[in-house]
């Protein structure tokens, strides 16, 4: 999970717009009613597309070599989707699933009893409570009709491992699995593609639903053979790797190697997800 961070005394000002009823519209928020739920195709990839990461904000006139790009549901506008897709490109939107960013402007959609402890390697984010979905829905209805608004293909959910996390609530496996097919039915009843984003425990059972799958760090880790279950159903894998782990020269003669044999694309990025990135030569 990974974004730019944000300014000094964030922590502060979340806490302030979470509490304030009063907080001045923002032209990204939308209501959170009931979202169309009316489709019945949306994006489904099959393997060998490539695949580049930026959760920089777009400058016009961005160009990417590769066929799909992963950016920033918020920040992005509907004329740079559109820009890119001139470009022959596929759009998938990061937004969190999983926690409640402080830099976002939509605080006001939650109820506070579902926004639960600080997560300590993201200290601007604090984790929700995704046992209770029917909460979380206006939240969730509003982000993804932003993204349909913008035209995106798809959603890139983040931060699906609450269960091996402290929280603040006592969410199990089997609520991420609960949480995850809510995701899913949600994103393509709308018409969006939808991945699963590391958790590989969810493999086995989750590669026939979600559409593609998208990991960090997997070749660094060691657990690169657990993406399987998508490429044996034909569906992409987009392995990102970071330079704050791993250089170039084993991202070259080691990880590409291994990605090929898997049928993996693998990436290599710096871990502020800026625009920079290295592919395999």
């Amino acid at each position: 999970m990974l974004r730019k961070f944000t300014l000094l005394l964030a922590a502060y000002l979340f806490v302030a717009a979470c509490q304030s009823d009063d907080a001045e519209p923002d032209n990204n928020i939308v209501d959170g009613s009931e979202l169309p739920n009316d489709k019945t195709t949306w994006w489904k990839p099959a393997n060998g597309v490539s695949f580049d990461w930026d959760l920089d904000e777009l400058n016009a006139g961005d160009q990417f070599s590769a066929d799909v790009v992963d950016v920033d549901a918020f920040t992005t506008t509907a004329e740079q989707v559109a820009a890119l897709h001139a470009q022959g490109k596929k759009v998938i939107a990061y937004m969190s699933v999983g926690t409640l960013e402080d830099d976002r402007p939509d605080a006001g959609l939650l109820p506070r009893e579902v926004i639960g402890k600080v997560y300590p390697e993201w200290p601007e984010e604090r984790w929700l409570d995704i046992r209770q979905p029917e909460k979380l829905k206006p939240w969730l209805s509003s982000r993804l009709r932003m993204i349909m608004n913008k035209g995106f293909d798809a959603v890139e959910p983040d931060n699906l491992d609450s269960y091996d996390n402290e929280t603040g609530f006592d969410i199990s496996i089997t609520d991420t699995r609960r949480y995850c097919d809510y995701l899913i039915t949600l994103a393509h009843q709308n018409g969006l593609g939808i991945g699963q984003k590391n958790v590989p425990d969810l493999a086995p059972d989750y590669a026939a639903k979600f559409d593609w799958l998208l990991t960090e760090d997997a070749f660094e880790q060691g657990w690169q053979d657990q993406v399987q279950p998508f490429t044996a159903l034909n569906k992409p894998v987009f392995a990102a790797e970071y330079t704050d782990m791993t250089s170039r020269a084993v991202f070259e003669n080691n990880f590409c190697p291994k990605a090929k044999s898997l049928k993996v694309y693998v990436v290599l990025k710096h871990r502020n997800l800026d625009k920079w990135a290295s592919t395999c030569p």
